[in-house]
Order: C-alpha cells, then sequence, then structure tokens
C-alpha cells in the first residue's frame, strides 16, 4: 500500500536577516506617519521556505512519500532540483513562465521583533 501524500501550497525562497539593533531606537511613534527607514544588517541566509515545501520535507524526514504540488517562477530551478535530491517526486511542481518564485524578506532585531515583506509571485496562479 502506497503512502504517497500529496502536500498542496507554496514554495518559497526566505531571506532572513539580523539587524544588530532595536527598531524602536529608530522608529519613533510619533513619527510614523511618514516612514521612510533603511536598517544596515549584520548577517542575512536565505532558505527554502513555504508550507508545502516545509511540510514536504518534514514528512519525507518522518518515512513519508510526499508529493508536493505547487509552482515555482523563472528563478526556481534551484528549488526544483532540491525536491528532487531529496527524493520526492516533482510532477506536481509547475513552473509559472514571467513570474519570480514565492520569496518572504525578514529582518529581525534584537527584541526578535520583525518586519516582513512577501511577494507571491508564481503563486498567484
Amino acid at each position: 500500500m502506497s503512502r504517497r501524500t500529496l502536500i498542496c501550497g507554496s514554495l518559497a525562497y526566505d531571506t532572513i536577516m539580523v539587524f544588530p539593533d532595536r527598531f524602536a531606537s529608530h522608529i519613533l511613534p510619533g513619527d510614523t506617519r511618514v516612514l521612510s527607514v533603511s536598517f544596515q544588517i549584520a548577517e542575512m541566509r536565505r532558505e527554502w521556505g513555504g508550507c508545502a515545501g516545509n511540510i514536504g520535507y518534514n514528512l519525507q524526514a518522518l518515512g513519508g512519500e510526499p508529493v508536493v504540488m505547487a509552482t515555482l517562477g523563472d528563478d526556481g530551478s534551484a528549488y526544483r532540483e532540491r525536491i528532487a535530491g531529496l527524493g520526492m517526486p516533482c510532477e506536481g511542481v509547475r513552473s509559472v513562465a514571467g513570474t519570480f518564485t514565492a520569496q518572504a524578506f525578514i529582518i529581525t532585531d534584537l527584541d526578535d521583533n520583525q518586519i516582513t515583506a512577501f511577494h507571491p509571485g508564481a503563486m498567484n496562479s
């Protein structure tokens, strides 16, 4: 009996950055009517993200047989290679031409506050 499990959701690149200070020192509560800030970050890393990607990865690690159903953009070849390299089938992964793969950009400060920007990209298809 097959243990294949269909996982529908997102595949995304997560760019995680650490700001070595506190946002509260730079964003003043009375001055948020017009907000324009720039933070110099101390470290940055890129992770494999997205709900379907994370669930599929963990189910595979537990001995399951995930089949991911999601979309990737023109920049998604590395993610497709990762899925195949983990031994998961790519039959449910579709590439959407002219789009980016979904991406999250997360800046975390010393108090664990976060500022996040998310672009759904190919997920919209």
